[in-house]
């Protein structure tokens, strides 16, 4: 799959850093779930001067039960408030339990997931903030007899560091970054953890079978 690469207009095409294209690389080589669908999707060109973007569906028994995307913008002169050059911005939805929705741990509950994926994927970063919101939809008159509904959002972002291994093939590695954001969107659905041991093949990429 080739990411979209998205510069403001003027920019160029083809004149992203080297650096902005390596990293964009790695977010390709990112492994994640079969459960996931990922693909391509149109980058922000307002935010930063340069910047990729991914979007993906969570589903089991052809039946998409989270969605998200993550996004990674650059700027080579440096933002004060990313405290870096690049900056990861993450979005992941999922269908919870309804009786869920009252947990008054459920927020930080879900910021966890995204802090401890990044931590176990290996996944260096620094600044990260984000909010956590949970929705219930409940149905009255004609649509009662279909019950209440609930999701939660988790709205993040951080700033990607550097491995510090001095062994490493390129500056600044995003796989770890993508693959604990499909963790999130993993966990957040509900899906057991993978285990220990066990090779996480790809995940299905590029366009949907016909049958989707």
């Amino acid at each position: 799959m080739v990411v979209r690469q998205e510069t403001h207009p003027g920019t160029g095409a083809g004149t992203s850093p080297p650096e902005f294209r390596e990293a964009v690389a790695s977010m390709q080589a990112a492994r994640l779930r079969p459960e996931i669908f990922c693909e391509e999707m149109p980058a922000p060109q307002r935010i930063a001067p340069y910047a990729s973007a991914l979007s993906a569906d969570v589903t089991v028994d052809d039946t998409d039960l989270g969605t998200g995307r993550i996004i990674l913008l650059h700027d080579p002169a440096g933002n004060d408030a990313w405290d870096g050059t690049f900056r990861c911005v993450a979005y992941a939805r999922a269908e919870i339990d309804l009786e869920l929705i009252t947990d008054p741990m459920l927020a930080a509950v879900g910021w966890s997931w995204l802090t401890e994926a990044l931590d176990a994927h290996g996944a260096s970063y620094a600044a990260a903030s984000g909010t956590v919101t949970r929705v219930a939809t409940e149905s009255f008159g004609g649509m009662a007899d279909e019950g209440g509904t609930a999701q939660i959002e988790v709205r993040a972002s951080w700033t990607p560091l550097a491995s510090g291994d001095p062994s490493a093939t390129i500056a600044l590695d995003l796989g770890p970054h993508v693959e604990a954001w499909g963790e999130l969107l993993c966990t957040a659905v509900g899906l057991p953890p993978v285990p220990e041991g066990v090779s996480v093949m790809p995940s299905r990429r590029g366009q949907r079978g016909s049958g989707r």
